[in-house]
């Protein structure tokens, strides 16, 4: 009998908490939540894959599903990376970058399916998501704002790759940019510029700014986004503030935090930890970050960058605190509400 109780308690246990990393791999991770399931995604370089699951912490065992496989030979056949699943204006959109095997090719593209439900129905491409400028674009995120759609991404501001930008735009539709785009990031600060080690092992500047999320809380607006090299274990997340009005395209009104939000934790063996989004726990009570890492230095920007998962809180000035990145294998309160 007091074995069996034994059991039955760390069985309750184990089913309240969880463990980092969510999946052994999976870079840039995303999910959206509707009628009661998290739909997850994460890059795999080849198609658009998504689980179901009602709790993100049970994503080994989420039904999953191959939604889109690239024909080859076309412009959107190679490289696809970071997408992202929404349900928006009663349909279901899937955003992402790819290009045709040469990187300096890269743009956004866009799915849509009418059913309620994404695991369901049929996927079919849109097309290309651009400005007018039409140039190299990746990590595209559409969020709402005050009843006007936005997309952030990362680009070039010519066709060489010297520096990634966060730029914004206006939505005419899901799938359509209305108007021009507009910086409202570069790399400015050390922190944001690390890169490899050039001759004689001096570091190399390398100016990234890429992965851009919106949040919103209280009705104040920020963008969470990644700096420096995916390849350096110096990657990290930054802040940008929306300070005022209703024009998000007025660049000055864009204040960035001097310092990173979120980095590394060699202490607890995480590294390189970025390209993030969040979620809020199936009770809408907790907020939390969705982010990748690597569990050793120098890993870079392949395979082993896994899922992770952890609360965060608000500061006093109403911005975001995400703390420290938790150790793996950390037993952790599973969100608020779940199994519910």
């Amino acid at each position: 009998m007091l074995l069996a109780a034994l059991l039955m308690v760390n069985a309750i246990s184990a089913q309240q908490t969880f463990t980092n990393p969510l999946l052994p791999s999976g870079a840039d991770p995303f999910s959206f939540y509707k009628d009661g399931y998290y739909y997850y995604t994460h890059t795999t370089g080849r198609n658009i894959t998504i689980w179901k699951t009602k709790t993100l912490t049970d994503l080994p065992s989420a039904e999953r599903k191959v939604i889109f496989t690239p024909p080859p030979n076309t412009p959107y056949s190679k490289s696809i990376w970071a997408p992202e699943i929404q349900f928006i204006q009663g349909k279901w959109y899937a955003y992402f970058a790819a290009d045709d095997g040469q990187n300096k090719n890269h743009r956004m593209y866009v799915l849509e399916n009418s059913s309620s439900d994404p695991m369901q129905g049929e996927w079919i491409l849109k097309g290309k998501v651009a400005d007018p400028s039409d140039k190299w674009a990746i990590d595209g995120h559409v969020f709402e704002y005050r009843n006007q759609l936005y997309m952030l991404w990362s680009g070039w501001e010519g066709d060489e790759n010297g520096q990634q930008d966060i730029y914004i735009a206006k939505m005419k539709n899901p799938w359509t940019i209305d108007g021009h785009r507009v910086r409202i990031s570069s790399p400015q600060y050390d922190w944001e510029r690390h890169g490899d080690l050039g001759p004689n092992d001096q570091p190399r500047h390398v100016n990234v700014n890429e992965g851009p999320q919106s949040l919103i809380h209280d009705g104040k607006l920020f963008v969470v986004y990644s700096a420096s090299g995916c390849w350096t274990d110096q990657y990290a997340l930054g802040l940008l503030t929306f300070t005022g009005g209703d024009n998000l395209l007025d660049s000055s009104k864009w204040r960035k935090s001097p310092h990173p939000v979120f980095k590394q934790k060699p202490e607890h063996g995480v590294y390189a930890p970025g390209h993030n989004s969040f979620f809020k726990s199936p009770d809408g009570k907790e907020d939390w970050i969705l982010y990748h890492a690597n569990a050793q230095p120098g890993q870079g920007c392949g395979k082993f960058r896994s899922p992770r998962a952890q609360k965060f809180s608000w500061n006093k000035d109403g911005t975001p605190f995400f703390g420290e990145p938790v150790k793996e294998q950390t037993p952790l309160p599973v969100p608020s509400g779940s199994g519910k």
